[in-house]
């Protein structure tokens, strides 16, 4: 499938994502508690704002404000109407964004979770979370976005059926997951698993990997998790700024740009294709991830033990598939963490 994503992957040998919506809107003044999707309609501005934050700091992809634009998730907001209007809209946005760019950038539609636990173990059907899926897509595809982007997945029936809704959409995609329990997702998937998962899919992505999770150095155990597979799919790390801590009443990210620049750099020398932040990851830490990018050489692919002295220990002893079993955990942390 010829594609915008697709042609700029042809042209380098990585791009860089985008950083956090979320803590960007909560300083912009979205209050807790509030869906970001309605400032589509509500305040434009900043949603065009926060997109080219994204794009002057270097990034070549951005993800659109729609994270939590299903049926499911706009219903605790009254909203499970506007889903379509909604997703558009964020995508509207991105698109003048990327065109008044003067070069390529990728408008990639951001779709998280449905919030609801799919069947066997929960009440939702695959029917069910297709559908939904579906719709927040089309309004994706309506709006001008270029890729769909499925984040932030814990459970593979939740990716499989994303998979599938996005085929019944016509739209290429790209998928990761977020490995926050012990080198696993909540639904207890490794690195391995994924990798198995997403060759088994009829609709394959046009890339996968993972995002959020407990940390930088934990983010890049996985990818090296993935690289080990010997996949030729594209990765993507989208790693947090450092650990949340709590201060003066709302949620800070401990990550320097600094330490954020040697992620990035990290990252690619993992393996990773498409490198960007999750959350806490401000304009300040793409500008110096897109400094290191452009400007340190190529490394070769760094240890466990690289990974902890240079960016902190892990959250926990092994990620699961078997292989590092004696891997500095969170309490030898390096040096400069908390910088």
């Amino acid at each position: 499938m010829t594609n915008a994503l697709s042609k700029l992957l042809e042209t380098r040998d990585w791009l860089m994502a985008d950083g956090a919506t979320g803590t960007n809107l909560f300083n912009m003044g979205l209050s807790s508690g509030d869906a970001p999707e309605l400032w589509n309609a509500d305040e434009p501005q900043n949603i065009k704002k926060l997109y080219s934050l994204a794009v002057d700091n270097g990034s070549d992809i951005f993800l659109t404000n729609s994270f939590g634009g299903n049926a499911s998730r706009l219903k605790l907001h009254d909203a499970q109407n506007r889903v379509r209007e909604l997703n558009r809209l964020a995508a509207e946005i991105g698109r003048d964004v990327a065109d008044a760019a003067g070069h390529p950038v990728i408008v990639a539609g951001s779709v998280g979770p449905t919030g609801d636990i799919m069947e066997p173990v929960g009440t939702l059907s695959h029917a069910d979370a297709v559908e939904m899926f579906h719709e927040q897509a089309e309004g994706l595809k309506e709006g001008g976005a270029d890729v769909l982007w499925l984040e932030t997945i814990s459970a593979p029936e939740e990716y499989k059926a994303a998979a599938e809704a996005f085929a019944l959409a016509d739209m290429p995609w790209v998928g990761t997951m977020s490995f926050d329990t012990a080198g696993r997702t909540m639904m207890g998937v490794t690195s391995a698993d994924m990798v198995q998962l997403v060759n088994s899919l009829p609709n394959t992505p046009l890339g996968f990997g993972a995002n959020c999770g407990t940390g930088a150095p934990d983010l890049l155990r996985t990818v090296l998790g993935f690289s080990a597979q010997g996949t030729e799919t594209p990765i993507v790390a989208k790693g947090n700024a450092g650990i949340p801590k709590y201060h003066d009443g709302h949620i800070h990210y401990d990550g320097t740009p600094e330490l954020m620049a040697d992620y990035a750099v990290m990252a690619r020398d993992c393996g990773a294709t498409i490198i960007g932040g999750c959350c806490g990851t401000m304009p300040n830490h793409l500008k110096a991830m897109r400094e290191a990018l452009e400007n340190r050489p190529r490394g070769d692919r760094p240890s466990l033990e690289a990974i902890a002295e240079a960016l902190g220990g892990f959250s926990s002893a092994n990620d699961g598939t078997g292989d590092d079993a004696a891997v500095p955990a969170r309490e030898r942390r390096g040096r400069r963490r908390r910088g």
